[in-house]
């Protein structure tokens, strides 16, 4: 039985340098030091490590550009701290390569239109996605490019052959199960967008735990993951079930709204209800009370799909990548 050929992030770790510098050396790249070149070269020496004839060829054609297009036309989509967190994680990648990183919001027949004169000109070298729907056309136009495209998330259809995402699922699960082992019975949800990967796995971790725990799953109100999407579902929440003594909500946004809510009906948190949130954003921590939350790595789901982007174009074939989560209790559960 053959073993299998050595990986660039094999190479990485064995000359303590960064997958982006391995590529920059076998490319034959500058902004690379001489100890770094010397480093690479005697680490695939070592590994045995033989380039993808075909993707090197590939590189001198390359643009030296990627696309991060993201499933919205709201401009005040760079104020939501998530996919800031996001582009941090991207950028942070992209600075240990050559590669420029262009930026689309691509929600509008304008925004795709813009991508798909990118890609027919190959003015970029691959392509990230992000805050796919279902059925969304950004995904055919990406995907029509003839270019490797890696997704940050998963979309509702077929899985892509490259992504990244978070356990959501397993995390909204652990979220419901906390709530049921402080004595909570009486436990809602305020869903994301039903039409998004992480809006449906989140509302099935939800109600996979009240399953298990004998209770009922019929307390919910539909939101779209923005802080006042939150504070409308949870009104709507306590409108129809007043009984309500905890609620999990699929965003720290939504769960921010839902805190200002709850105040203004006069409802403690946690004393009448606890809030349970997801994502563990900057916001999470100054919330009144500090939100308890689900935590998933934002800034290595940016990172990974970067890093996963940058493996392809150098002729590998790395495996989809589930980022885990935690539980962070803080003071609102």
């Amino acid at each position: 039985m053959t073993s299998r050929p050595p990986t660039l992030d094999e190479v990485a770790l064995r000359a303590g340098v960064s997958v982006g510098t391995v590529s920059r050396v076998i490319n034959n790249r500058r902004h690379v030091s001489q100890k770094a070149r010397q480093a690479v070269e005697s680490a695939v020496a070592e590994l045995g490590y033989v380039p993808n004839v075909a993707a090197r060829s590939l590189a001198s054609q390359r643009r030296g550009a990627v696309v991060l297009a993201i499933s919205s036309d709201d401009p005040a989509l760079f104020a939501n701290l998530f996919f800031a967190e996001v582009i941090t994680g991207v950028n942070a990648v992209m600075e240990e390569t050559d590669l420029e990183l262009l930026l689309i919001l691509a929600a509008s027949e304008r925004g795709r239109d813009r991508l798909t004169r990118i890609l027919q000109s190959r003015g970029a070298d691959g392509v990230m996605l992000l805050a796919l729907r279902e059925n969304d056309p950004l995904a055919k136009v990406a995907e029509a490019g003839n270019v490797p495209v890696v997704h940050g998330g998963r979309s509702l259809e077929r899985p892509p052959r490259w992504y990244v995402d978070a356990d959501n699922r397993g995390g909204a699960r652990e979220a419901v199960e906390y709530l049921i082992a402080m004595g909570r019975r009486a436990i809602g949800t305020v869903t994301g967008p039903l039409d998004m990967h992480a809006g449906v796995s989140r509302y099935l971790g939800f109600r996979e735990a009240v399953a298990l725990a004998g209770l009922a799953d019929h307390r919910v109100a539909h939101g779209d993951f923005s802080e006042l999407g939150g504070a409308t579902a949870t009104a709507r929440l306590l409108d129809e079930h007043p009984d309500l003594d905890a609620v999990f909500v699929a965003s720290d946004a939504m769960a921010a709204g839902a805190l200002h809510v709850l105040r203004e009906r006069g409802r403690s948190v946690p004393g009448d209800v606890a809030v349970v949130g997801f994502n563990d954003i900057l916001t999470a921590r100054h919330t009144q009370p500090a939100l308890t939350t689900i935590r998933q790595p934002i800034v290595a789901l940016g990172s990974e799909m970067t890093r996963m982007l940058v493996r392809v174009l150098a002729g590998e074939e790395p495996t989809p990548l589930i980022l885990p989560t935690e539980l962070v209790i803080r003071e609102s559960a």
